[in-house]
C-alpha cells in the first residue's frame, strides 16, 4: 500500500505537490483524471489507485489491474504545446517511464512505438493519452501509465507476452519508489518538450531508447496498415516506415515484428 505522507514529502516542490488523489479501488484512473480535467482540475493533478476494475489501454483494450499488483496512475497536464506537437507527449512519457523503471528496479526498457514498454520481447507496461484541443492548442492531456510490478500470472492469448518488474528483476520492486521516480521523470520530460522548438531532439533520444524505431522489419496494424522497415520519427513523433511502395508516415496504429524469409 502507498504511504501518502511520504509521497507528498518526496514530491515537495514539484508540480504534483498537494495534488495527489488516491483511490483504493476505481474503475479507471484515466476516466477519473479526464472527468477532473473537464471540471477544471489544475495542471499536475495525479490520480492513482491500488486496483482498477475497468482499466483501459489503447484501442479499447482492457488492462488487467488487480489489487496491489501494478502501478496504475494518470497525470493531468496542461502543457504549453501547440496541437500539432501533442503526439510527442506520450512518447516523452515513455522515456519518463523507462527512466523510472531503471531507477526503481535496475531494468532496461525497450520502447515500442507508440506506447508499449517492453523488457526483451515481453510487455511490462503501456501508456494511454486522452486530451482536449481548443483553439489550436492543448487544453489538457491526461497521460495514463500502467506498469506490471508484482504480477506473476497473466491472461493467455495476449498479442505480446507479458511480464512484470518483480519477475524480471528477481526482487520486490517498490511501487512507492516507482511512482515517485515516474512523476519526477515525467515532469522533467514534459518541461523539456515544451522548451523544444521542434521535436527533433526528443526523436533522437527516443531512437536511442528503442530498438523499434530504425532498421526494424515491422508489420503496422491499424488504418495505415503496411509492412516495411522503420526509418525513425518525424518532428511530430510520427513513425516513418520504408515500404515497397515508398516511405509512409504512420500517425496511428500498432507494431509487431515482421517475419523475415
Amino acid at each position: 500500500m502507498y504511504v501518502l505522507p511520504a509521497l507528498e514529502a518526496a514530491l515537495a516542490g514539484s508540480s504534483f505537490a498537494g495534488k495527489l488523489h488516491f483511490s483504493p479501488v476505481t474503475g479507471s484512473t484515466n476516466t477519473d483524471a479526464v472527468q477532473a480535467a473537464r471540471a477544471g482540475a489544475p495542471h499536475g493533478s495525479v490520480y492513482f489507485a491500488d486496483e482498477q476494475q475497468a482499466g483501459r489501454g489503447r484501442g479499447n483494450h482492457g488492462w488487467r489491474s488487480a489489487a496491489g499488483e501494478g502501478l496504475y496512475v494518470s497525470v493531468l497536464l496542461r502543457p504549453a504545446l501547440p496541437a500539432a506537437r501533442l503526439p510527442l507527449l506520450p512518447l516523452a512519457a515513455g522515456l519518463a517511464a523507462s527512466q523510472a523503471i531503471r531507477a526503481a528496479s535496475g531494468l532496461s526498457i525497450d520502447l515500442r512505438w507508440p506506447n508499449d514498454l517492453l523488457i526483451g520481447e515481453r510487455k511490462c507496461g503501456g501508456i494511454l493519452m486522452e486530451s482536449k484541443i481548443a483553439d489550436g492548442a492543448v487544453n489538457f492531456a491526461v497521460v495514463g501509465i500502467g506498469i506490471n510490478v508484482h504480477q506473476r500470472d497473466f491472461d493467455e492469448g495476449l498479442a505480446t507476452p507479458a511480464t512484470s518488474l518483480d519477475l524480471e528483476s528477481g526482487c520486490h520492486v517498490s511501487r512507492q519508489a516507482l511512482l515517485v521516480a515516474l512523476l519526477k521523470s515525467l515532469e522533467r520530460e514534459a518541461l523539456a518538450l515544451q522548451a523544444e522548438t521542434a521535436g527533433g531532439v526528443l526523436a533522437c533520444r527516443l531512437e536511442d531508447a528503442s530498438t523499434w524505431l530504425r532498421g526494424r522489419h515491422v508489420v503496422v496494424h491499424g488504418p495505415q496498415a503496411c509492412v516495411g522497415v522503420t526509418a525513425g520519427l518525424d518532428d511530430n513523433g510520427f513513425l516513418l516506415v520504408e515500404t515497397v511502395d515508398g516511405r509512409m508516415t504512420v500517425q496511428t496504429g500498432g507494431l509487431r515484428a515482421a517475419q523475415i524469409g
